[in-house]
């Protein structure tokens, strides 16, 4: 059962580490601890999913734990949770890139790490969660977007297809935001990256971009493999056509 989220006095932001090597771990927490962070750490999968709670900002999460693979944890975890999971592997490749964004993953950063990557990581998510969810909590007029059979909330993540309310990632929606407030235009990869990620664009991020593109793809679109909304134009970036 999902875990209510505690009331705090001015709170420090919440980050649990689920790392089976302590050393790493206990590194990881000194470093994030001096960064003014509240961190707890689980050693495997079980234990990781038993501390989960909505008190969490930001889980860092391995890929080889023993027991259970980071890629399951994290799929267990976005059945109830959107709070963002930065995946921290050894795991280096293309495709196992791919297979952590698609789990469900927000970023991925390979081991060896210095502390200055982690630590910028760690805080260009932690901005966008609190942007997100300080979004969440204003009150007013809500309005929306619409372009076909999608309308979306530019207010709250919300997003509708035909009526029935999807499930979209914080990433997700922003970049549906992002492509339906300027429909037509065309976004080069470096500028959704740099917009939606709010950091620095470099090459490998690419294949970020086009997983979460490919993700958002598989909700939005009656077929995925030839989309009428979310069009590619090759050598230039993505678009959104309202299809009207």
């Amino acid at each position: 059962m999902k875990k209510e989220k505690k009331e705090k006095n001015e709170p420090k932001a919440q980050i649990m580490i689920v790392e089976d090597d302590k050393d790493i771990s206990d590194v990881v927490t000194l470093l994030l601890t001096h960064a003014g962070y509240e961190v707890r750490q689980a050693g495997d999968g079980q234990t990781a999913l038993m501390e989960v709670s909505d008190d969490l900002d930001l889980i860092i999460l391995d890929v080889m734990l023993p027991g259970m693979s980071g890629i399951d944890i994290c799929k267990e975890i976005r059945r109830e949770y959107n709070t963002p999971i930065l995946f921290l592997t050894a795991k280096s490749s293309d495709e196992d890139k791919s297979e952590g964004l698609m789990a469900g993953g927000d970023d991925y950063l390979t081991k060896p790490f210095s502390e200055t990557e982690l630590l910028a990581r760690v805080m260009a998510i932690m901005r966008r969660y609190q942007v997100y969810k300080s979004k969440s909590e204003t009150t007013g007029r809500e309005t929306y977007i619409t372009g076909g059979r999608i309308r979306l909330s530019e207010q709250f993540n919300a997003v509708w297809k035909n009526g029935r309310e999807l499930d979209l990632t914080d990433i997700e929606y922003r970049i549906l935001k992002l492509l339906m407030q300027n429909r037509n235009r065309i976004f080069p990869i470096k500028a959704i990256y740099e917009a939606i990620w709010d950091e620095p664009y470099f090459y490998s991020s690419n294949n970020t971009v086009m997983v979460h593109i490919r993700k958002l793809r598989k909700k939005i679109e009656d077929d995925p493999q030839d989309p009428k909304y979310i069009r590619t134009e090759w050598g230039r970036g993505y678009k959104f056509v309202s299809q009207e």
